[in-house]
């Protein structure tokens, strides 16, 4: 029985930390205590544990423009995060972990602006049928964590932007996003803030639970362990380079000839790489797969393991606009939601 209700409000916005901070409380729940935890990421894209980055996300386009790509380690599909959004989090021991009860914390939170929430599908909370929540969950060591969105005051707009790539390019095993049609909360009910939404939803945690809520000092949290979990989830390893093979495709024509490439990917770095080309000059074409082979996948990256290539007289022009079309290869599809 959930006995003692503690509070956490994140002071930062950098996302490995405050996963970081999730996985501290989770892996030290105590019996009989419910922590719920309030947290915003600036300019983030977060992916699910078992999902293929590219497939789910402009990496570099979102890495070039200062965001962040994080994984974190419950399943579920790819978000956005800026400062229009606000995270929870629930941790408590299984034998009192309840989603329906967690999620009637936020319901009753929207319900204190006059907003009817109800979940539906999956994991996600709907207002008339549009989306302002996905939900995700994990389990360990004798605790489950509850975690998921609040779309307050997103920009949907770079929402879209680095979401939504697509498919056509890419096949991989990986689990793929369910595309939502989401609202913001504020498009409902214009008064509605972080701050104010963040308030009613610990009036609504107290009243579900019927406890008052301690708040929680984070002089008393082990920043040398947080830290080193935040390593963890920062890493290339965590984030990109996971056992999950998959082939992207580009190609484009150039004045010297048209060009197809075929990269086949593996624990995030390139194994293979084919190349179709009706260039008159075959032997650039065949030194093109040497220069990338065990290459981190990433586009602009890629174009700099080419360089070595440009130093040949007679394959510098050739290599440049190759180049230049993999620093800026369109990765993505307008339009649409994701989860």
């Amino acid at each position: 029985m959930i006995q003692n209700l503690q509070f956490y409000r994140g002071t930062g916005n950098n996302p490995y930390d405050n996963l970081a901070v999730e996985s501290y409380f989770l892996q030290h729940c105590q019996p009989g205590v419910c922590i719920f935890y309030l947290w915003q990421n600036r300019q983030t894209v977060v992916i699910g544990k078992n999902q293929n980055a590219w497939k789910e996300c402009n990496v570099d386009l979102l890495e070039q423009e200062g965001g962040f790509l994080a994984r974190r380690p419950s399943g579920g599909g790819a978000v956005f995060h800026d400062l229009g959004n606000l995270n929870f989090t629930f941790v408590a021991p299984l034998e009192d972990y309840s989603v329906d009860r967690q999620l009637e914390v936020i319901r009753r939170a929207a319900g204190r602006f006059g907003l009817d929430a109800q979940k539906t599908g999956r994991n996600d909370v709907t207002i008339d049928g549009r989306k302002f929540s996905g939900n995700a969950f994990q389990k360990s060591k004798g605790a489950g964590c509850h975690h998921g969105t609040l779309l307050i005051d997103v920009d949907t707009t770079q929402m879209a932007k680095y979401l939504n790539v697509s498919a056509k390019k890419l096949q991989s095993k990986g689990v793929s996003s369910v595309k939502s049609r989401v609202v913001n909360l504020r498009e409902l009910c214009p008064s509605i803030t972080v701050e104010n939404f963040s308030q009613a939803l610990l009036e609504s945690f107290e009243e579900v639970y019927g406890l008052p809520i301690q708040t929680l000092d984070d002089k008393t949290f082990d920043w040398e362990e947080i830290r080193k979990i935040s390593a963890t989830f920062a890493s290339w390893t965590w984030r990109l380079g996971r056992e999950m093979p998959f082939s992207y495709e580009l190609e484009e024509r150039f004045p010297w000839g048209g060009i197809q490439l075929r990269f086949d990917v593996n624990n995030g770095k390139v194994t293979d790489t084919q190349v179709y080309s009706d260039a008159m000059d075959t032997d650039f074409v065949e030194k093109i797969p040497l220069c990338l082979r065990e290459q981190p996948f990433s586009l602009p990256g890629l174009a700099d393991a080419l360089s070595p290539l440009a130093k040949i007289p007679q394959y510098t022009e050739m290599t440049a606009d190759l180049q230049n079309f993999l620093r800026n290869a369109p990765q993505q599809e307008k339009g649409g939601d994701a989860e």
